[in-house]
């Protein structure tokens, strides 16, 4: 298996934060690799990039302003197999990442996940109150294949308005715990 790195850099419009690599994404060394896995279709449906991209396409995420980092780098079958002293040592290394980046937002991948990594249990979708490293933050349903929540349109729509945030289309009033 290969270590899953971070892609992206300063100047990012949004920076995408998954859970973690599942046990396909460190396999082949890309992220959101597993089959049925939603982010790469929900990427391209809510407009953030022009065409749908592989997760073999990953390092093109810059090109759009884009980034991708995960909050623990230890691959599991799923998130729930991580502890919640994982996820708070990976918050506080994500943090200093999203310092040195300074991304205009970060979009965290997943309520649950992140509730327990920055102790914030009332947290809900969209736009938080609270930031990480010092820039807004706006959470995101988890596009895994085992979230039978939400619907393609649901992510599209979601991801979307992220996105209007991001590119200061979106008042934050508009997009804070938009469901």
């Amino acid at each position: 298996m290969s270590q899953l790195g971070s892609i992206g850099g300063p100047g990012l419009q949004v920076l995408f934060v998954g859970i973690n690599p599942s046990l396909r994404s460190a396999e082949v060394g890309r992220h959101f690799a597993r089959p049925g896995n939603r982010f790469w279709p929900t990427l391209h449906a809510a407009g953030f990039t022009p065409r749908l991209l592989t997760p073999h396409e990953d390092g093109l995420l810059p090109t759009f302003g884009l980034g991708i980092t995960n909050i623990v780098t230890r691959p599991t079958r799923a998130a729930a197999d991580l502890s919640a002293a994982e996820l708070r040592a990976g918050a506080a290394v994500l943090e200093r990442t999203v310092r040195e980046w300074t991304p205009r937002l970060v979009a965290m991948v997943g309520v649950v996940a992140y509730r327990v990594a920055f102790e914030r249990p009332r947290a809900s979708m969209g736009l938080q109150q609270e930031e990480v490293g010092g820039r807004p933050v706006w959470v995101l349903p988890n596009p895994s294949g085992l979230n039978a929540h939400y619907k393609p349109a649901d992510f599209a729509r979601l991801y979307a308005q992220a996105r209007l945030y991001a590119q200061g289309r979106l008042s934050a009033s508009t997009g804070a715990g938009s469901k």
